[in-house]
């Protein structure tokens, strides 16, 4: 029961830095909605500790910055395509092996592919494979498997 209160308190921490709105209202809309997530999300028994924190908040912050990078990266290169006269577009499907255990895992992963210009998660099989539509499939072929396995590692590191 501690867990969903603490996890219920850093919501709404969360939500009161975001809004910075601390009229009455506000607060118990925050403490609200920071209760709902709580609820959903279900804190597992290994809860998230006050010495983890910081480390936890350090490898948040470098996947951040790496997932920044990756889409402008990929947004240059997908206005490339597009400003080009031949429009050099390859679509197509290839499939990227999750690697994760976690629903959470899986769907981080596929939440940062998704974000990613050029780049579509459109299925995740039972097996934890993810099906991605890419605008070009020899390019994104060729770096998937390397930048998937970035991904599940910094993942890891913030969630061990």
């Amino acid at each position: 029961m501690l867990a969903y209160w603490r996890l219920t308190l850093i919501c709404w921490l969360i939500y009161l830095a975001v809004t910075a709105n601390f009229e009455l209202a506000n607060l118990v809309v925050g403490l609200l909605i920071g209760w709902v997530i709580a609820a959903i999300l279900k804190p597992a028994s290994q809860s998230l500790s006050l010495r983890r924190l910081p480390a936890a908040l350090f490898n948040l912050a470098k996947y951040t910055a790496w997932l920044a990078v990756d889409i402008i990266r990929n947004g240059i290169r997908v206005a490339r395509i597009v400003l080009d006269p031949k429009l050099p577009i390859r679509p197509g499907i290839i499939a990227i092996p999750a690697g994760m255990k976690s629903e959470l895992g899986v769907a981080l992963s596929a939440h940062a592919i998704t974000v990613t210009p050029g780049e579509q998660v459109v299925e995740i099989g039972d097996d934890g494979v993810m099906y991605v539509h890419c605008l070009d499939v020899v390019t994104s072929a060729a770096g998937a498997e390397e930048a998937q396995r970035k991904r599940r590692a910094m993942l890891q590191r913030i969630f061990e």
